[in-house]
């Protein structure tokens, strides 16, 4: 069983926000997976099929991106998910919009999300996609850019990084995260 998780906020006020590119990626899923997100438990959004035989279940947090690790502690409990079997998708502020990194381990690296998944399941080590953002210019805040919206220019790129993110999601469900680290990785 593979747990596919993208972090985000709740809220039609956060939709298409650069905070909630993680959602993004999981509602691409959903649609290329044929999983309706459907069910609600876990403190989270979240939906359950098949792929290759493989039993997937893709959740979006609706805890506020702060509390993300709550809802995604109680999911890998309760289906005893091993944390190989986990992905995590993210907007990460060190990369270029249009960009993503595969990775199996590292810090939180100042993003909240990450920080409350590291508390709840005990370890930095496992596998994550970042999505560039960039970062904020002409002295605005990290709060406020990270939740407002992207510019025409970044949505045309970021369309395409959820896309690319959606297909390393897809062909983990086939192969090791190391190889699809060595395929995706730009």
């Amino acid at each position: 069983m593979k747990l596919i998780v993208g972090l985000g906020n709740p809220g039609k006020q956060y939709e298409k926000t650069r905070h909630n590119i993680g959602f993004e990626v999981i509602d691409e899923l959903a649609d290329k997976l044929n999983i309706p997100l459907n069910q609600s438990k876990f403190k989270g959004l979240y939906g359950m099929g098949f792929h290759n035989g493989e039993k997937v279940i893709l959740l979006k947090p609706l805890t506020y991106m702060n509390l993300s690790g709550e809802s995604i502690r109680a999911i890998m409990d309760y289906y005893e998910i091993d944390l190989e079997d986990l992905v995590i998708i993210y907007d990460d502020l060190d990369l270029p919009v249009g960009k993503i990194r595969l990775r199996q381990k590292g810090s939180a690296g100042g993003h909240n999300g990450i920080k409350s998944t590291v508390a709840h399941l005990g370890t930095q080590e496992f596998n994550r996609i970042r999505i560039g953002i960039d970062r904020p210019r002409n002295g605005m805040k990290v709060p406020d850019y990270v939740l407002g919206r992207f510019h025409e220019v970044e949505w045309g790129l970021t369309k395409e990084s959820v896309q690319k993110s959606a297909e390393a999601c897809k062909t983990w469900l086939e192969k090791p995260f190391i190889q699809v680290m060595n395929e995706y990785n730009q």
